[in-house]
């Protein structure tokens, strides 16, 4: 007789054979997807190629607005076609999108690379996600879901520490190596695409029949539905933001000047970026590590203001103490990623189109994001790198004010949560929308 499932990450059996093999080949598709060795050169790469600042630029943010767009249709196609199948779609898109520059080193090229980059990552990006999720539910192993995600976030991250400094060397042998190797790694997450089982029903098995536009304007019509209907659903999407904003503002656009307004030279930010990578790769691999005090939605909190704070702190360090506090704001990110992962996917009701709505969560984010760059673009051009972090901090404390507001008033309808953050149903939920554990579904079978 199967061991009895608490429900709890880490506690009860351990993962069923399928559940273990959903598991690992989504370690190796993270990785293998993930792993663009051209990241570190991208911009002295099509400098190199002639291209001009306001040309590369351009096309980063052409890039930002593909995204967005492309996450609209792509959630409704993994929907509609099933998740696995829109994982393999992404896969060719990445390998065809690394190659591109190869083929043709110029602005049409690297354009083309960017554009496909956005297609195959928006394929990917709610799939991958409601593939894992759906997977391990199948199998009543939702408890494992947590340390899978974040388990497959500190593999990628630790194999760009591991890859990013041969970039160099490399390209000395072969100046296209790096989107050779982009091109082949993503290759390898096809391959473990295909090796993912199928699922019962129609997430992530085979494309369903009442397929067409009407279709997908049904699937877009729910998702919206959903949002609208689910005030908690759409204040855990919202809460999500900041920690998305922060982390990609900090990492990316700010991570050089900050540095450099310390008085930390060039040749030192790959050190500083590796040593943050690890904290972040640390973090991610044990969420676990939360105390279970606080429920998950309670932590996405606590993480944000974390972040926020560390951004007012370096405002007063030195170049040591603005080290430090990147590297605990690199680990309160990767803490925070796969709990608030989780607890969106524990908010989608059933039978609800997941992949959609995932991808409407990430709209959002890179739309405040791409709002947020412009803004980051303004203080740097006037020399207020210090009133942009303490704006920053101030913004995502009045967020989380109203999150609380909302959360604690009547406006959500949560009824008694468990201890697992998840809101009891109202009446009339269908079976499964608060994302009950294994256990509490097997017995839901049992005949009394």
């Amino acid at each position: 007789m199967r061991a009895a499932r608490s429900g709890r990450p880490g506690a009860g059996a351990g993962p069923t054979d399928t559940a273990r093999r959903i598991i690992r080949l989504n370690y190796g598709f993270q990785l293998l997807f993930n792993l663009l060795w051209w990241m570190p050169v991208f911009y002295a790469y099509q400098k190199a190629a002639g291209l001009s600042d306001g040309q590369i630029f351009g096309i980063q943010s052409i890039y930002y607005v593909a995204f967005c767009l492309f996450e609209i249709p792509t959630g409704l196609i993994a929907d509609r076609i099933g998740a696995r199948n829109c994982l393999r779609a992404g896969a060719v898109v990445m390998t065809a999108a690394n190659l591109a520059p190869v083929v043709s080193a110029s602005y049409t090229g690297f354009l083309v690379h960017f554009l496909a980059i956005a297609a195959g990552r928006s394929l990917t990006s709610g799939a991958a996600s409601a593939y894992l999720y759906d997977g391990l539910r199948a199998e009543n192993c939702d408890e494992h879901y947590l340390r899978a995600e974040g388990t497959a976030r500190a593999l990628g991250l630790a194999a760009k520490v591991v890859c990013w400094p041969l970039v160099g060397p490399l390209m000395s042998v072969a100046h296209s190596a790096p989107y050779v190797l982009s091109a082949a790694g993503a290759a390898g997450s096809l391959a473990c695409v295909v090796a993912l089982p199928r699922l019962a029903g129609s997430d992530g098995g085979e494309p369903k029949a009442d397929g067409g536009r009407g279709a997908f304007l049904r699937d877009a019509g729910t998702a919206l539905r959903c949002v609208a209907s689910s005030r908690w659903l759409a204040l855990v999407m919202v809460q999500g933001v900041a920690v998305f904003t922060l982390s990609r503002i900090c990492q990316v656009n700010l991570f050089q000047p900050i540095l450099l307004d310390h008085g930390i030279a060039e040749a030192s930010h790959g050190g500083v970026m590796a040593a943050m990578t690890v904290a972040e790769a640390v973090a991610a691999a044990r969420p676990q590590w939360l105390s279970r005090r606080l429920p998950p939605v309670a932590w996405v909190s606590v993480l944000s203001l974390a972040l926020a704070g560390a951004l007012a702190a370096m405002t007063f360090g030195g170049p040591w103490a603005v080290v430090v506090l990147l590297c605990l704001f690199a680990a309160a990110t990767g803490f925070a990623y796969p709990v608030q992962r989780k607890l969106v996917n524990d908010a989608v009701p059933a039978h609800a189109p997941r992949a959609t709505l995932l991808s409407v969560e990430s709209i959002v984010d890179r739309a405040v994001c791409a709002l947020a760059a412009i803004a980051v673009g303004a203080y740097l051009s006037a020399g207020r790198l210090d009133a942009l972090l303490w704006h920053s901090a101030l913004a995502t404390l009045v967020l989380l004010a109203v999150f609380q507001l909302l959360l604690r008033g009547r406006a959500v309808r949560r009824g008694v949560t468990g201890r697992e953050g998840r809101p009891t149903p109202p009446e009339g939920t269908p079976a499964g929308a608060a994302g009950r554990s294994g256990t509490e579904r097997s017995r839901a079978r049992r005949p009394r």
